[in-house]
């Protein structure tokens, strides 16, 4: 089982999503804060993986967007 979270471009390398689409989703509010991301205490933007899971599977946190 690898890690929980991980960084923009690890997360851009096992998806194959652009590390520019990733934080399109974050700035969109597409992925919510707390949730499939979060910043790390250095400040660097960790992408939960279960949670990107869950969101691409149509699997939806109330107040999210699509």
């Amino acid at each position: 089982m690898g890690p929980k979270n991980v960084t923009i471009n690890n997360f851009a390398e096992m998806t194959g999503y652009t590390e520019k689409a990733v934080r399109h989703k974050i700035d969109l509010g597409v992925w919510i804060e707390g949730r499939v991301w979060r910043k790390a205490p250095d400040n660097r933007i960790l992408i939960n993986i279960e949670e990107y899971d869950r969101w691409a599977e149509g699997v939806q946190a109330p107040g999210s967007r699509p």
